[in-house]
């Protein structure tokens, strides 16, 4: 899993300059030169994209993503494991439902083109896939892991 997270670390932190060079370059070229550059601003939101998506599996993995135990604090630790199965269960099945949709829609729109850079839409809706199927992949092995027994730390 630390491989996984480092690997995610250096693509999200490459994606995240690569966007900060190409604004820094669109505001070069806007107010030093006078020449605005057309295609900075289609980048950058597929950029954001990406890294939108990459972050949350890294979040998945580090656990850092918001909980909010408020309800499940008050139960005994039996009932808060159960219900933490349930969760998880039940997030597995829905990101795998958002993955599916995901690709589905990636699929479909592989043909559009975008208007400035011509990238195909497939890389930009599939990004929705590869997060989803990310963080259901992480949640599905803590999942199995608590199951079995080895491990008890479902989203803590």
């Amino acid at each position: 899993m630390k491989f996984l997270f480092r690997s995610l670390n250096l693509v999200g932190g490459l994606l995240v300059l690569t966007l900060v060079i190409i604004t820094f370059a669109a505001v070069l070229a806007r107010y030093l030169l006078g020449a605005p550059l057309q295609w900075t601003e289609e980048m950058s939101g597929i950029l954001m994209l990406w890294i939108v998506f990459i972050g949350a599996i890294g979040c998945e993995i580090e656990k850092s993503h918001l909980h909010i135990d408020v309800v499940t604090s008050l139960l005994s630790e039996r009932a808060q494991r159960f219900i933490a199965v349930l969760v998880a269960a039940g997030s597995v099945w829905l990101l795998g439902w958002m993955a599916w949709l995901g690709y589905q829609l990636a699929d479909k729109a592989a043909l559009k083109k975008t208007p400035i850079l011509k990238v195909s839409w497939f890389w930009l809706d599939i990004a929705v896939t590869v997060g989803a199927a990310g963080i259901a992949c992480v949640l599905l092995v803590r999942l199995i892991s608590a199951l079995r027994g080895t491990s008890t730390d479902l989203h803590e």
